[in-house]
């Protein structure tokens, strides 16, 4: 195993770097959390279930608007 080291110079960091850093990484686990859920059966199954409804909707509303009631 090998690890190259950064120079003195560059390992030194400011407090405003220290706290974009941790800004970074706590965007960083928001997304990741973000796309773990949303790759869950149940947020899939939920995002079926709402396209299906705009679809009867929308096709329902195009209905009605040339004068046939949908059943």
């Amino acid at each position: 195993m090998t690890a190259i080291s950064a120079p003195r110079s560059l390992s030194r960091t400011t407090a405003f770097e220290r706290t974009l850093l941790h800004a970074a990484s706590a965007l960083d686990a928001f997304v990741a959390t973000r796309l773990a859920r949303r790759a869950g059966a149940p947020y899939r199954r939920s995002l079926d279930a709402q396209t299906s409804f705009t679809l009867a909707r929308d096709d329902a509303r195009a209905r009605g608007a040339i004068g046939i009631l949908p059943r």
